[in-house]
């Protein structure tokens, strides 16, 4: 079995004194593991920072079992944010809630194609709405209807809340009026907190997940 492809890191791990195991967000595979050879020597340990594109050429015997990868770097992303706390931990939160919420070798292009595109915006001063809007974007491609944020709803819902699992939700206003320009840490903070409860409330709980430490890291940043 042999594919190539192109994908995201999203987490590692040291197999051996040289040789690690990664996961990765792949345009046309899905999320897939493989082990790279030599992964964690000083020539490549640079290529396997998370968040990191990278090319991936993957070899197994079977496509149940898990591979081998010959990599290449394509772009550097968390060297780009060393300097920026906020962002580097944003870019984390992101690559651990698709390592734990999406199936594994199961395609979706269209939550890739979000990803990167959030990932090439990263230094644009809106970031983080664009993070959070991205969030819902990603509960709504696994399932989760979000018809909260039509215009009808709202008729309807004078209150702007919405019940999940008999637990009720105050729709925040980032999310009622996306067009705002500037943002305060209170606004934010609310959308991040709606966009968590919404996370736990259909996916960590129901499947006795844990929510990743970068991803409340991120929220504390607005308290």
């Amino acid at each position: 079995m042999y594919w190539k492809d192109e994908g995201y890191l999203l987490s590692k791990n040291n197999i051996s004194e040289n040789s690690i195991i990664i996961e990765t967000f792949t345009l046309n595979h899905g999320k897939c593991s493989g082990i790279v050879y030599g992964g964690s020597s000083k020539k490549l340990k640079k290529n396997f920072q998370i968040g990191n594109k990278i090319l991936l050429n993957w070899r197994s015997k079977s496509e149940h079992k898990i591979g081998y990868f010959n990599t290449e770097l394509i772009k550097p992303i968390s060297p780009l944010f060393f300097d920026d706390k906020k962002r580097s931990v944003c870019v984390l939160a992101a690559t651990s809630i698709l390592k734990i919420l999406l199936p594994e070798r199961q395609i979706n292009k269209k939550i890739y194609l979000s990803f990167n595109s959030l990932i090439e915006q990263f230094n644009h001063d809106d970031w983080i709405k664009l993070y959070i809007l991205w969030e819902l974007s990603l509960i709504k491609e696994l399932g989760f209807e979000i018809s909260f944020l039509d215009k009808n709803y709202h008729r309807k819902h004078s209150n702007n809340t919405i019940q999940i699992n008999d637990k009720y939700f105050k729709i925040p206003r980032l999310l009622l009026d996306q067009s705002a320009k500037k943002i305060s840490q209170i606004v934010i903070r609310e959308a991040l907190e709606f966009n968590k409860s919404l996370i736990i409330e259909n996916f960590i709980e129901p499947n006795r997940l844990r929510l990743p430490l970068s991803r409340n890291i991120l929220e504390r940043y607005y308290n």
